[in-house]
């Protein structure tokens, strides 16, 4: 019921469109980009919960008050204090070994507005956890969100995170201006 009230959204109502190739793993870590809107969360959970998979995803605390808490948490959300020095990869990867299933979604961006240092956590999370790395493109300009594209991590951070840079360099976020892959 709750996939095809989303088909119904995603699809029908709002226009979007999807390319899904990836197979739906138990576990893995799905990197998005680019993240340029709090809309992006709208989209993405609408588009996931539409291809009929669940997914995680980690938010800043402050979000995480009264009614809205009660929300994000419904919905997957986890909240992260940013302010503290927590070994935040080192509590994921337990997550992951002791979950069946294991979907955490993260923007390494880290924020909306243009960032050329894109976080690292989402990749350390993945190579600590032996778990591939699905990369989802959001697109506002085609209205398309694409999962056509996983790696798993090799363990040259660089050399991996070139290649997500250079996937997700085309997808236009809804405020373009905002994303940068940065030097690679």
């Amino acid at each position: 019921m709750k996939q095809a009230i989303c088909k119904f959204i995603y699809y029908k109502l709002l226009g979007w469109k999807t390319r899904v190739t990836v197979p739906d793993y138990d576990k893995y870590v799905i990197c998005c980009g680019p993240h340029t809107s709090n809309w992006d969360l709208f989209y993405g959970k609408l588009f996931y919960a539409a291809i009929g998979r669940k997914t995680q995803f980690m938010m800043k605390k402050e979000w995480f008050w009264g009614p809205l808490g009660v929300m994000f948490r419904a919905i997957g959300g986890i909240a992260v204090d940013r302010g503290k020095r927590t070994s935040l990869v080192e509590q994921m990867v337990e997550t992951c070994k002791n979950s069946k299933i294991f979907h955490l979604a993260i923007t390494p961006e880290g924020t909306r507005k243009r960032n050329p240092n894109w976080k690292k956590g989402f990749y350390h999370i993945a190579l600590k956890a032996g778990v591939p790395i699905v990369i989802i493109g959001i697109d506002y300009e085609k209205k398309l969100i694409t999962c056509e594209k996983e790696i798993t991590p090799s363990g040259d951070l660089e050399k991996d995170l070139r290649e997500i840079k250079l996937y997700l360099k085309d997808f236009k976020g809804k405020h373009p201006e905002n994303f940068t892959i940065g030097n690679i």
